[in-house]
């Protein structure tokens, strides 16, 4: 099976350094992409984020977000991804209940049935020097990359689209 490049990077970050914000902006840079756009692409980044959250401490933004991933889940899309449905439904279900629990965050490992794709996430992985589903790192950077982020460029554009926004009225 041939998958993209940005969900063998998912997979890698998912399971190699833990970095769940990476996984978030790879994918949703493929997502946006796309057309016509998959709701695949959006579970995806929503259990990334989801973890994000949960290893934060975030219990409220780690609910929302798994409970939206699930929401969005596809027998037939994970099929494709060389995912198990039902095993991924298991682990995410139970990670809602031990977010409910307000059990701390743990490693989650993403169910793949592919052995190709397994294989050459694991090399990919050995590549970057990270070790396939180990355990996430607690610096702060990697923890908390969201909030230490330059985020100028986001708020560069936003205000020029505000401005854009109030010329438009003004002219309505």
């Amino acid at each position: 099976m041939i998958y993209p490049q940005e969900y063998i990077r998912y997979l890698v970050h998912f399971h190699g350094d833990r970095d769940f914000f990476e996984c978030h902006e790879i994918l949703e840079e493929y997502w946006k992409s796309q057309e016509p756009r998959s709701d695949i692409w959006v579970a995806l980044i929503q259990l990334a984020v989801g973890l994000y959250h949960h290893r934060r401490g975030n219990l409220v933004g780690a609910k929302k977000m798994i409970e939206s991933h699930l929401n969005r889940l596809d027998p037939r899309d994970c099929g494709q991804l060389g995912l198990d449905y039902q095993q991924l439904t298991e682990l995410v279900r139970d990670r809602l209940d031990e977010i409910a629990l307000e059990r701390p965050y743990r490693e989650l490992n993403l169910p793949l049935v592919d052995s190709e794709l397994l294989a050459r996430c694991q090399a990919e992985c050995k590549k970057r020097g990270f070790e396939w589903q180990g355990e996430s790192s607690t610096d702060p950077e990697l923890v908390h990359r969201h909030s230490l982020r330059d985020r100028s460029d986001v708020i560069q554009a936003r205000e020029m689209e505000r401005l854009k926004r109030q010329k438009a009225r003004k002219e309505d």
